[in-house]
């Protein structure tokens, strides 16, 4: 009976040590790096080791792998305001490169131009011109520089995946020598009592 009473009670000390220990919840939100942050400091050690949930190692690989993809839209999507940016900067020149030659050839024409019907002083027209020129211009550079902009913005974000890439290789690394450690003390032990 004694016996009995003693088995329950070991039973339900263990039971609720891994109830205990199965509601910890891994933190889903926040940075790839907190997210590992956490991982590290919340999983249990033994010796110099950390032993990780397999739950929480999974919950991190999706975390990383939707961060991985949010990244990748982000780059698609500067990729194509990049190449639209490319097409109007190039239909910009092409407006630019027109203009200049209308003024070339409205400087080899005599003094007063007829616009429209009306006889326009060639100051004037030259002006109204310049005008629009330096519009055009204007809109050229102000495009020129959204650009270096959303290409700044990509170097950034694949400097950022390349980081991240690294990151995740060298703990994956570090996760398979510790597995590498783990499996190799477990077959010393059953190699000693084997011998036992």
């Amino acid at each position: 009976m004694k016996t009995k009473i003693l088995i329950l009670i070991v039973v339900v000390i263990y039971s609720t040590s891994l109830f205990s220990q199965a509601t910890k919840k891994f933190i889903d939100t926040g940075s790839v790096k907190n997210q590992f942050d956490y991982l590290i400091t919340k999983s249990y050690k033994y010796k110099d080791y950390k032993s990780v949930k397999t739950n929480w190692l999974y919950k991190l690989k999706a975390n990383v792998s939707d961060s991985i993809s949010a990244l990748k839209n982000e780059i698609t999507i500067a990729n194509s305001s990049i190449n639209s940016q490319n097409q109007t900067i190039d239909s910009l020149k092409l407006a630019v490169n027109s203009s200049k030659e209308t003024v070339n050839n409205l400087n080899t024409k005599i003094q007063s131009i007829s616009l429209l019907g009306l006889q326009i002083n060639k100051g004037t027209f030259k002006s109204i011109v310049f005008s629009f020129i330096a519009i055009l211009i204007i809109l050229l550079l102000f495009f020129i520089t959204k650009f270096k902009q959303s290409n700044s913005i990509t170097v950034q974000t694949k400097q950022a995946l390349k980081e991240l890439d690294e990151e995740f290789e060298a703990h994956r690394k570090i996760a398979l020598e510790r597995e590498q450690k783990v499996r190799r003390q477990l077959q010393d032990e059953l190699n000693k009592q084997k011998k036992d």
